[in-house]
């Protein structure tokens, strides 16, 4: 079992102030893989005055400077691209090959992306042509304290660190207690790039103790979180009294409007999205919402098509599913299985307990649902586990209805071969995306969310300007 204790602040290795050991389970096995330690105040508070006595240095640096850093991240991140893979696998269940192609690759792609935007990005000029005495300066918001989830997790602090450090905030990462490993490799990476002493600090932590000593830090000026929206909601409470900006990344229920002149393979690409990162995902398109003169066959079609899904060990390869990232998760998935049963949903495939022939490991069946109604639970709460919910509707306004009838807004979904159709539908969705046909959203496309699914944008220019403050500066060209 490995034992990754230390955490990474100011440059070095350091032994916790006070030794709070924490075992990593392996939701494949539900057997610990490795232990670590969680931090406490002492920790969080040098982490903190690492990264304070660093900004100075780190916001003065030429941007070009700041971007080379970032390059040579890049490097070394696809240099250790088996170790983040065998990592994530372990710790949060990911299988293997996905781990290595999809959970590893996201990172890669950001910070790519970072680097772009970075090069692009007017970081000062005039206010305008006519006005060329009035400068725009975009500067750091500081010291950002970035807390990030267990289930897409290079994803997301990848997201976090390149915006943060093109921008020139300096970091303190608090990666989630459930997949910390990956991150501690991450954090190896930073230190082999070279970046200065304090810039990035990593300690690991759960949420009421390093996660909520981040957000209160009278010396930390953004917190950058991804996760569920009631920690979300905590965080924004614990953050207030400093007034210190909030960046929130949420929870969604996705809806994903199939109409009767979809493709045809329109229900096959949403159901294999839900089940991708067994449903693990918070802009996976769990409800199905289907024009009624195809109703019966996209039943039948997501039925055939969960069906084929494959369950295995996240230390198999091949295209299966792996496991749910713990028993907390998996018992909360059971349980919303059940509710929808409890309350009338047409259970088309799958159900509670695990699949057939795995009696050890949080491994939850892909389950499909239909005649759902958007006042069932299974409709209205985030399951995060491979569970598709199936609606029907009429028409193009009853459709937008219960689209919209959620109190997220993070992703939704339309397939219809009709271009008008589409337009008016993304214009109406209330949701920081819309993704059309399945076609994914350009590369540097900003990602958010609106009402609770959260605030902010992540990827690219957008990413990047979440992290600076505008100042105007009068009597810039005055002689």
């Amino acid at each position: 079992m490995l034992e990754k204790r230390e955490f990474y602040i100011n440059g070095q290795w350091v032994a916790p102030s006070v030794p709070n050991d924490f075992e990593v389970i392996d939701p494949s096995t539900e057997e610990p893989c490795a232990v670590i330690s969680l931090g406490g105040e002492a920790d969080t508070n040098a982490a903190v005055a690492a990264a304070r006595a660093a900004l100075p240095g780190w916001m003065k640096m030429p941007v070009a400077e700041r971007i080379g850093y970032v390059a040579k991240l890049l490097d070394v991140y696809v240099a250790r691209a088996e170790d983040l893979a065998q990592a994530i696998s372990a710790e949060m269940g990911a299988p293997i090959d996905m781990a290595r192609s999809q959970q590893f690759g996201a990172g890669a792609f950001h910070l790519k992306n970072f680097i772009r935007a970075a090069e692009a990005f007017e970081f000062e000029g005039p206010l305008s042509e006519r006005d060329q005495n009035t400068q725009i300066i975009h500067e750091a918001v500081g010291v950002a304290a970035l807390i990030t989830p267990w289930n897409w997790p290079m994803n997301q602090i990848t997201l976090k660190v390149g915006a943060a450090a093109v921008a020139g905030c300096t970091m303190v990462l608090k990666p989630s207690e459930q997949s910390p490993l990956n991150a501690m490799v991450f954090a190896e990476m930073m230190d082999e790039a070279g970046f200065p002493d304090g810039v990035f600090n990593l300690v690991n932590g759960d949420g009421p103790g390093v996660g909520s000593q981040l957000s209160a830090h009278p010396d930390v000026d953004m917190v950058s979180f991804t996760g569920s929206t009631q920690a979300g909601r905590l965080i924004s409470i614990n953050a207030a009294d400093t007034i210190k900006r909030v960046h929130l990344e949420l929870g969604g229920k996705g809806a994903n409007l199939i109409f009767a002149d979809a493709d045809e393979k329109a229900v096959k690409r949403g159901v294999l999205h839900m089940m991708n990162n067994t449903g693990q995902s918070c802009n996976a398109p769990s409800r199905m919402l289907v024009q009624r003169p195809i109703y019966d066959q996209a039943v039948e079609t997501a039925r055939e098509v969960a069906e084929k899904v494959t369950v295995g060990s996240a230390h198999d390869e091949g295209r299966h599913i792996g496991p749910v990232v713990n028993e907390v998760q998996w018992t909360k998935i059971q349980d919303l299985i059940q509710k929808g049963i409890d309350e009338g949903a047409t259970l088309v495939t799958g159900g509670t307990g695990r699949p057939d022939g795995l009696n050890k490991g949080y491994f939850v069946k892909p389950t499909v649902f239909a005649d759902v109604t958007n006042d069932m639970t299974i409709a209205r709460e985030e399951i995060f586990g491979p569970v598709l919910s199936i609606l029907p509707f009429d028409t193009e306004e009853e459709a937008i209805g219960i689209a919209n009838d959620t109190p997220y807004g993070l992703t939704n979904y339309v397939q219809s071969t009709d271009n008008d159709r589409r337009r008016r539908l993304a214009r109406q969705l209330r949701s920081g995306m819309v993704e059309m046909n399945g076609e994914s959203r350009g590369a540097g496309a900003p990602f958010g969310g609106m009402k609770q699914s959260g605030n902010g944008r992540e990827g690219g220019a957008w990413g990047i300007e979440d992290f600076l403050e505008v100042k105007a500066v009068s009597g810039w060209a005055a002689e």
